[in-house]
């Protein structure tokens, strides 16, 4: 690189900084505006957004709405939420970690023909699995339960975290697994006592996606619950627009309070979502 060119490549790279040093505040004010227009619309009065629309300054700030949505139920829903997600967070990790070992650590035949296939469920658009899984639960009599949700949310999701656990699994040098048979570890032992602590972190991130997807999942419950005090939060939600009127007020306080589980799991697990970025990425 000549003396002429140095100066030069210098300024290019000054001016990139500069523009993503502009561009990002912009970018992280477009994501957040909606995100602060419905915490301002949830602790606005009906008559004021009826009067002067959502898109106003708000004449005064109450927190009756999110008494109003607490007294519509949303605390059933929520419950009913975490009843779902829950279990099918710790049963969906359980069964991924033990296929992924099986698949990483042992000669299964066909073991790729395996993977392959539950990378390809996951690539189905889930409306093409509406109708016969509806089919399947009605026959089942799973059909209007939480207990069915729960084995449909496991089902749906396994595939992926077991795809996604399997190339972690593979990461992990195989000297430790060998020195722990050596020291005389049964197969389970090496999964329970080696292996499981090295996928903490992998297991911590997929495990806050999996809170996060399922808590937030609408299309399966619209479909598989009918009863209304088993729905979920978000179909309660979607529940309180009226045909004619709706109070946007309340329906924005439930939102927010329907946020707060999600924002503590986010919160409590957010180291693990950088390292998480690169989870199935050995060969």
């Amino acid at each position: 690189m000549t003396a002429v060119q140095a100066p030069a490549r210098m300024a290019r790279r000054r001016v990139r900084t500069w523009l993503f040093h502009l561009g990002m505040p912009v970018l992280a004010a477009l994501w957040l505006f909606p995100l602060a227009l419905v915490v301002i619309t949830s602790l606005r009065t009906f008559d004021d957004l009826a009067t002067s629309g959502l898109a106003s300054l708000p004449q005064g700030l109450t927190a009756d709405p999110y008494r109003e949505a607490l007294a519509s139920g949303e605390w059933r829903s929520i419950l009913n939420s975490l009843l779902i997600t829950v279990p099918v967070v710790l049963v969906t990790l359980v069964l991924a970690s033990m296929a992924a070992y099986g698949l990483a650590r042992h000669r299964i035949p066909f073991r790729r023909t395996m993977l392959l296939l539950m990378l390809a469920g996951n690539l189905l658009p889930a409306q093409l699995l509406l109708i016969p899984v509806l089919k399947l639960t009605e026959q089942f009599g799973l059909f209007d339960s939480l207990i069915g949700m729960i084995v449909v949310q496991t089902a749906v999701g396994l595939g992926f975290y077991t795809f996604v656990l399997h190339g972690f699994m593979r990461g992990i040098p195989q000297e430790l697994t060998q020195a722990a048979r050596m020291d005389g570890a049964t197969t389970f032992g090496v999964y329970l006592r080696i292996i499981l602590p090295l996928t903490k972190p992998a297991l911590a991130a997929l495990g806050s996606l999996c809170f996060t997807w399922t808590f937030n999942d609408l299309v399966w419950s619209i479909t598989l619950l009918r009863s209304e005090d088993k729905l979920p939060v978000t179909p309660a939600i979607l529940g309180m627009q009226g045909e004619f009127v709706s109070s946007w007020n309340v329906i924005a306080a439930a939102t927010v309070i329907a946020a707060i589980p999600t924002v503590i799991v986010f919160l409590r697990f957010q180291r693990y979502f950088i390292s998480g970025l690169l989870i199935g990425s050995s060969r």
